[in-house]
């Protein structure tokens, strides 16, 4: 990807005009694909902006992404929900663009199309066995215990011993979420159908396994507490995976965040704290999966220890463990799926750009053509970083739009288009009503919300056609 060189954005620039207005396309409703809209309304005040998204629903990673009850997920959805109900924009739901509609569609009807669709897949990890019946990809079980339309209605929680690939925040919400208890889920938005899994759990030893050091793994300090606090579970680090070293200590020193990190999983290797528990979460640094063993079926994972050179990167020392695990859950990144239409860089698994406006293969801009968020950048930053991300692109989109000599063709035309090919879309006031319906079902059941994962049932509600789930 050529790295992200754009003007800089300035938080006071005025608005501009354009007569005619300009018209804009921004495929995915997740928080980069809101943010640019809010940007644009922003920023150039009576722009014509349509959201496409493929799901039923919008908010994409906020409401399919983040672990029940985590803390700060209703300020995000308060958040996206008033940028998207302060903008000049209409939404369309249940519309996959590249199905439905093609990228050359929206470029020939709009003067620019934002490519906002995030990084929906697993990073591969490419070792023998991964393939084998127990080995899973994180998004997959995270798309099932967050009720994503698309995920398996059940999910199989019947390995005592699981093994977590992964040094990140996304690894410890797996985690959590393989050892928490079905009571502690109560005041969430999960289905009843999820909850029940997670009490059928025969889940009781989680092995985290992280390839460098405790000082560049990626869990926030927030998130770490948070797996120490999961009742009836003790959580393990070896001593000696976190002793003072020169490059753990200069990193901790650079960071508050990183020494905050440290001093937690410190704390969890005290050798005199109270371990009782019956279940227990293991975090091991310095370990490198190297291969998944099994006989039609994960039985053990092979983890190569690695060494540490003192700046923060390892290298292998072909001393091995067998850790005798029935499920093996990898949790190493995520990237983004090529969008036909759209330059892709399979290497990176993000769209190629420069400040938001994607480019071909010689490095030249392609007209009219801009990505933003997880596609843009990769999967890496929390997810306020869509806003300045978002307004970046934005801030480019109107440098080239100044300069464009014509504008496309009519962009009202896509609603008929889409009626055409018998498409049926959500609208906002469609949302609205699955948003109420949502409610409704929390207000029977003793809870703010629970969220409906039938398709059928959301685009049925969505549309007028079907008005109270069961």
């Amino acid at each position: 990807m050529i790295n992200a060189r754009g003007p800089a954005v300035s938080p006071t620039a005025a608005p501009r005009f354009f007569s005619p207005p300009l018209s804009v396309a921004i495929v995915g409703a997740g928080p980069a694909g809101i943010h640019a809209a809010s940007a644009l309304a922003e920023l150039a005040p009576g722009t014509k902006t349509d959201v496409f998204e493929r799901l039923p629903t919008p908010y994409g990673l906020v409401r399919y992404g983040l672990a029940p009850g985590h803390p700060e997920s209703e300020t995000f959805v308060h958040s996206l929900h008033t940028a998207l109900g302060t903008s000049d924009f209409r939404l369309f739901c249940n519309v996959e663009i590249g199905k439905d509609l093609s990228v050359e569609v929206l470029r020939t009807s709009y003067d620019a199309v934002i490519i906002a669709t995030g990084a929906p897949r697993d990073v591969p990890l490419d070792i023998p066995g991964v393939d084998l019946p127990g080995s899973f990809g994180s998004a997959d079980f995270v798309s099932w215990y967050n009720d994503h339309p698309d995920s398996s209605p059940q999910w199989p929680l019947n390995a005592e011993s699981v093994a977590v690939i992964g040094g990140g925040n996304v690894a410890l919400d797996v985690t959590r979420m393989l050892l928490t208890e079905a009571q502690s889920l109560q005041a969430t938005d999960v289905s009843d159908e999820v909850r029940k899994g997670i009490a059928d759990s025969l889940v009781r030893e989680v092995h985290i396994f992280v390839r460098r050091g405790p000082a560049d793994a990626r869990f926030s300090p927030n998130e770490l507490r948070a797996l120490g606090e999961l009742p009836g579970v003790d959580v393990v680090v070896d001593a000696a995976d976190v002793a003072p070293d020169r490059h753990i200590e200069r990193m901790a020193r650079q960071s508050v965040h990183t020494r905050l990190a440290v001093e937690t999983l410190r704390a969890f290797a005290d050798p005199s704290a109270d371990r009782t528990s019956h279940r227990r979460v293991h975090l091991h640094f310095y370990r490198q999966p190297t291969e998944i063993l099994g006989g039609g079926k994960v039985e053990a994972l092979r983890v190569g220890r690695t060494v540490p050179n003192g700046y923060g990167h390892v290298t292998a020392s072909g001393a091995c463990t067998d850790y005798p695990v029935r499920a093996v859950y990898r949790a190493i990144g995520f990237v983004g799926t090529p969008l036909a239409g759209v330059p892709f860089d399979c290497g990176r698994g993000t769209v190629p750009h420069r400040g938001g406006a994607v480019v071909d293969e010689r490095g030249s801009p392609i007209a009219g053509l801009f990505v933003a968020g997880w596609m843009k950048r990769g999967a890496t930053g929390l997810i306020g970083a869509a806003r300045s991300d978002a307004r970046q692109t934005v801030e480019t989109l109107l440098q080239q739009a100044d300069s464009a000599d014509e504008r496309r063709a009519d962009h009202r035309r896509i609603a008929e288009v889409i009626g055409a090919g018998n498409v049926v879309s959500v609208d906002w006031n469609g949302w609205l009503r699955i948003d109420a319906a949502e409610r409704d079902l929390g207000v029977k059941h003793g809870r703010d919300r629970v969220k409906i994962k039938d398709r059928e049932v959301l685009v049925g509600i969505g549309t007028n056609l079907r008005v109270h789930p069961q």
